[in-house]
């Protein structure tokens, strides 16, 4: 897609506001998360909508993973970048916070990519999805070795979304992304 597909499709040149607003939200989507680069911000689950408002005129909805996360701005200026090297020239970027990002959010691919990466994932379900607390102790399946024989070091790692733990079976140390 170019800027003549964004120009065409304005004036009414055949492709229509849905057809364009999936294009441009693939596009979004497609950014890595400037934290967990191996994850898209589709995958992650934070790009919440995106529309098309007029000729070459984009309002995209993010939610951060949580309140003050620093990362949020970064995203931002990504996707502000993408669309504009794809011929959209003003493109808000608007920041949610209602309803609030839970690690249901990250999808199927997301969850298989982080494990992939070294990172154990969420579960799917967890207890943010039922309403309930959010247990501090997990069973967490080493992605190195597939143990749940896991020792937690610190709530929080490289990143306040992220756990540190270590495996008994196999010593590594890996993160493990909070159920949120």
């Amino acid at each position: 897609m170019n800027g003549d597909v964004v120009t065409s499709s304005a004036a009414g040149g055949g492709v229509t506001t849905t057809a364009l607003e999936d294009e441009l939200r693939r596009l979004a989507g497609s950014v890595p998360d400037p934290e967990l680069p191996v994850l898209t911000l589709e995958e992650l689950g934070v790009l919440r909508g995106l529309q098309v408002l007029g000729p070459g005129r984009v309002e995209v909805e993010l939610t951060p993973t949580y309140t003050g996360c620093p990362a949020i701005e970064s995203m931002s200026e990504d996707i502000e970048r993408v669309l504009h090297e794809h011929g959209v020239p003003d493109v808000t970027v608007r920041t949610v916070l209602s309803p609030p990002w839970t690690t249901d959010a990250i999808s199927a691919e997301g969850r298989r990519k982080l494990e992939e990466y070294g990172i154990a994932p969420p579960r799917p379900g967890g207890p943010a999805s039922a309403g309930g607390p959010v247990m501090v102790e997990l069973s967490v399946r080493c992605p190195h070795c597939g143990s749940t024989d896991t020792t937690l070091l610190s709530r929080f790692s490289s990143t306040a979304c992220k756990a540190l733990r270590r495996c008994e079976s196999c010593r590594e140390p890996f993160d493990h992304f909070k159920e949120l």
